[in-house]
């Protein structure tokens, strides 16, 4: 390879429940102004999952069952999520219906606790999560950054743990950075996918530079001009922050160094001829 080409080097599968998935972007489903434009911002993004509720498409009816069609077609796996449960029961059953339709065991978990902010209910989180893993579920949960939640999801059977980057929704990308380079540290092995608030490619690259594992994403892709653009603008920034991440980044420092030593350099005075 020539040294001024670019490296092209594939990264490495990430492995989630012994499944390996050569994309690192999660999609979301709702929201997008078409069918078609879903599917081809799928297409665009090259993602290996994609995330369908199955509460919201139920509620629809025959669309809904249209909805559901399209997804199977997609190519890709599916990973249902309980958005919408505000208990650990209504997640559970939620969950199994999830199983029956999409004949899989995967389950995105969610437990809402606050309507503004749908913050996760880290107690009913807890509590259906271990319910499922017994019952053979492999269990993605949402949860917040805190660590004592994040144990105690692990000791349920938690394989993978879903923090958020911010509020769903909003947008505002790594809202606690600190708490999250902290949650990567204390789970070197376990992997970590930033779940909710990203909204800009930059969001995405910055959550894989500090060492996650994959981003999931909805509506920065479904609500933009362009879906397929951004869609495709989202994989090259996840796919960038984990080479970053991979190649190591320099650390930071809080004074300035030369990239060129002053010792052993020529010096020119240039008021003379």
């Amino acid at each position: 390879m020539n040294a001024m080409e670019p490296s092209s080097r594939a990264l490495a599968p990430l492995t989630v429940y012994g499944t390996e998935l050569a994309s690192r972007l999660f999609l979301g489903t709702a929201q997008y102004p078409s069918p078609e434009v879903l599917a081809r911002s799928v297409r665009a993004a090259s993602v290996d999952v994609v995330t369908v509720s199955l509460r919201r498409e139920t509620a629809r009816g025959n669309a809904g069952e249209r909805f559901f069609e399209l997804i199977r077609g997609l190519g890709t796996r599916v990973l249902p999520n309980t958005a919408g449960c505000r208990t650990a029961r209504e997640a559970v059953t939620t969950a199994r219906m999830a199983r029956e339709l999409f004949e899989t065991p995967w389950i995105k978990l969610e437990v809402i606790a606050n309507d503004d902010t749908l913050q996760p209910d880290v107690f009913g989180l807890v509590e259906a999560a271990a319910e499922l893993a017994r019952d053979g579920f492999h269990v993605f949960p949402y949860t917040t950054e805190d660590l004592g939640v994040a144990e105690r999801l692990v000791g349920a059977g938690c394989e993978v743990l879903m923090p958020w980057g911010a509020p769903i929704g909003t947008g505002r990308g790594l809202a606690n950075v600190f708490a999250l380079e902290t949650m990567r540290r204390y789970f070197p092995a376990t992997p970590l996918v930033v779940d909710a608030g990203i909204g800009a490619p930059s969001h995405a690259a910055r959550a894989m530079e500090m060492g996650y594992d994959a981003v999931l994403l909805n509506t920065a892709v479904a609500k933009a001009g362009e879906p397929e653009r951004m869609a495709a603008a989202f994989a090259e920034a996840v796919r960038a922050g984990r080479t970053a991440y991979e190649a190591g980044l320099m650390e930071a420092r809080d004074m300035a160094q030369p990239s060129t030593p002053v010792a052993g350099t020529p010096f020119f005075d240039v008021g003379k001829p």
